[in-house]
């Protein structure tokens, strides 16, 4: 069976509710997955797993939060080649840059050789049942990927 892991940092839960309608989308298409937060995660665990989803709010001027910082250092000795891989998180429009960390994230997949193989999903504020609904598409998207190829 395929194995998806969405990983996701969340202040005020709006990230998180986005990460529980992915992980709903992925199991829909038939795939095992794990739910986890990024301070409870260590980087190294996404080697186990063919399908890959990382999110996290943004802060300040289009940074990474302070939980997810330790996970993404320690991505740096990764190597994710084959891995099926999408980015998503929440932002303030108010800021010049618009949920920078999404960014940040699909740009170290990439980085790291991961496919990225659904656009990144960026919402402000909590998600509304149509961005839900394109979480849970991104779910399905990557997990019937992984499904074709496993």
């Amino acid at each position: 069976m395929a194995k998806v892991l969405v990983i996701y940092a969340s202040m005020t839960g709006n990230t998180e509710e986005m990460a529980e309608a992915i992980a709903e989308g992925a199991k829909e298409a038939g795939a095992s997955v794990v739910l986890k937060e990024a301070f409870d995660a260590t980087a190294n665990e996404l080697n186990d797993y063919d399908g890959i989803i990382v999110g996290a709010y943004t802060w300040g001027d289009g940074e990474l939060p302070d939980e997810f910082l330790d996970f993404y250092e320690e991505m740096n000795t990764l190597e994710l080649s084959g891995k099926k891989a999408a980015a998503f998180g929440s932002g303030d429009t108010s800021y010049p840059i618009y949920c920078g960390a999404v960014d940040t994230i699909e740009a170290k997949l990439k980085e790291l050789g991961a496919e990225i193989v659904s656009e990144s999903l960026k919402f402000e504020y909590d998600p509304s049942e149509a961005e839900k609904e394109q979480g849970r598409s991104m779910g399905r998207r990557v997990a019937g990927l992984v499904m074709i190829n496993s």
